[in-house]
């Protein structure tokens, strides 16, 4: 019966904790074993006995500041120095922090992965972070673990995400915003900025855990914006998730505005590019005029929020992602999310598009800021019959007619533009500032007009 609880005890160990093995002496199963113990139960106990080891829930029930002990499992470790050491530490039912914990140089040697550790110490809390601190430890022969990533990408954003504070885990399908050096060049702490569906999230090559000398510190270091990377770390807190980095795989890159006109409909596509003009925002979505040195893109009801709708500005760098999608001949980009990156800004010239008009060539350059000049007004017609809506603008040119559109939720009834298209008369000559949208043919956004004498 011993040995079948040993062997459940064990089933149940490998399933809950990846990589844990146990090291037992064979039972002796004796008289004079049995005549010893007995003999021990009755002999006077002198001192405090071992205090047992709490739980990982009894951990973090316990009040701040007070003593703790747990035992538990080395994962990694900073770098020691003065006698002390940093450890990442998991069990089976959860993680910790222990900070600068006393340790000899002899002793830090031997903290290798899967080692099991008794702690005693003072639970603590540092901007969000909770830790053990002013601690000291001994090993513990017999039992090894090493925990396995669990993947936590789907907790982003969650107030669950805390839950797994500490523990080994991986984010996959992350997009680089930015990566920025503590002081200013390599060779401490590298600050990552990764994004997922529209959100940013702070990550941290930790230089006393992964330093400069590491593969994973050289790769960081040259990870581009728009890069997509699965993450792994340690889930660290510095007022809020600040994941410490072990190791970055890069699966994939920002498409260039080529690349991009080349993916087939119905694709995922991730690209750079800047904010020239945008829809009215609704519903926690907005509509984009994009444009970059490469070209242009339309961006359609792009998941938003009011604060981030008010922050845009014009030239704002943004890293989309969604898929790309055609309708009545206008290239977008549907379901999609947006993250800002905050310091660059480009706001292109407009182009005179107006040789190009009734050639094949013009649709290369879709959604582009483009000027027209010289055109001749033919019609004016509200959509519905009357001033609030659309206004549809026929202009003339050599002889033939193009569509143009003033569109009410890009510039609406109280914008200049629109009272200005509203007062032309057939017969006047107008240049044109739009972006080339399409509609089973080119049918420009007007945002700027002007009468020529």
């Amino acid at each position: 019966m011993k040995k079948l609880i040993a062997l459940l005890l064990t089933l149940v160990m490998v399933l809950s904790f990846a990589a844990c093995a146990k090291t037992e002496a064979p039972a002796e199963d004796t008289t004079e074993a049995t005549e010893a113990n007995t003999t021990e139960t009755t002999t006077e106990v002198v001192g405090d006995p071992v205090a047992p080891a709490m739980s990982h829930e009894e951990y973090m029930a316990a009040e701040m500041d007070s003593e703790i002990v747990i035992e538990t499992y080395v994962q990694a470790t900073q770098s020691w120095w003065d006698n002390k050491i940093t450890v990442y530490c998991q069990s089976p039912d959860g993680a910790y922090f222990l900070y600068e914990l006393a340790c000899s140089e002899e002793d830090a040697a031997k903290m290798v992965p899967g080692t099991k550790i008794r702690v005693t110490g003072f639970k603590g809390e540092w901007a969000g972070e909770v830790e053990v601190m002013d601690g000291t430890f001994e090993f513990v022969e017999g039992d090894t673990c090493i925990a396995e990533a669990t993947d936590v990408t789907e907790l982003l954003g969650t107030e669950e995400l805390i839950a797994h504070q500490n523990e080994f885990v991986s984010f996959t399908g992350m997009s680089v915003i930015d990566i920025e050096y503590k002081n200013g060049e390599p060779g401490d702490d590298i600050y990552v900025t990764l994004a997922k569906n529209g959100a940013t999230y702070s990550f941290c090559v930790e230089r006393y855990l992964t330093g400069p000398e590491t593969e994973v510190y050289t790769t960081v270091g040259t990870l581009k914006r728009g890069d997509t990377v699965d993450v792994e770390g340690f889930l660290y807190w510095y007022e809020g998730v600040n994941t410490h980095i072990t190791s970055v795989t890069v699966t994939g890159a920002a498409m260039s505005h080529a690349d991009y006109i080349a993916a087939a409909d119905n694709t995922e596509v991730t690209l750079i590019t800047n904010v020239q003009a945008w829809q009215s925002w609704w519903d926690n979505k907005i509509t984009l005029y994009c444009q970059t040195e490469e070209g242009a893109c339309f961006i359609y009801e792009a998941a938003c929020s009011e604060e981030v709708a008010n922050s845009l500005g014009n030239g704002s760098t943004i890293l989309v992602t969604g898929y790309k999608s055609t309708w009545e001949g206008e290239a977008e980009i549907v379901d999609a999310t947006f993250v800002v990156i905050p310091g660059e800004f480009y706001v292109p010239e407009a182009f005179d598009a107006t040789s190009l008009l009734g050639t094949d060539e013009m649709i290369a350059h879709q959604n582009e800021i483009a000027l027209f000049t010289g055109m001749t007004v033919k019609a004016i017609e509200y959509k519905n019959g009357e001033p609030g809506d659309d206004i549809y603008v026929t202009l003339t040119k050599d002889g033939a007619d193009y569509n143009f559109c003033v569109e009410r939720y890009l510039t609406a009834p109280d914008s200049e533009v629109y009272t200005t298209v509203g007062s032309l008369q057939a017969g006047d000559t107008v240049d044109v500032l739009c972006f080339l949208y399409w509609y089973q043919e080119m049918n420009p956004h007007i945002f700027h007009i002007m009468p020529v004498a």
